[in-house]
């Protein structure tokens, strides 16, 4: 129970950062690009979500094996 509680509160914290992402993209970037360069921001919206996916990846696995220890 405890994991399937953890995993949904993990996909509602993802879920929430999905928008913030969104919305840094779409005000910050987005500006600075030609019209119609979609793509071009929906590819560093996929890059920002893949670091930030790697980061935490990596710091949970420390984690886990710091705790095994």
């Amino acid at each position: 129970m405890v994991t399937l509680a953890t995993s949904g509160f993990g996909l509602v914290a993802a879920l929430a950062w999905n928008n913030v992402i969104q919305e840094v993209v779409n005000n910050y970037i987005k500006p600075y690009l030609s019209q119609g360069s979609g793509l071009v921001s929906l590819l560093i919206y996929a890059v920002l979500v893949t670091v930030i996916a790697v980061v935490v990846t990596v710091n949970f696995s420390k984690l886990i094996e710091k705790l095994e220890q």
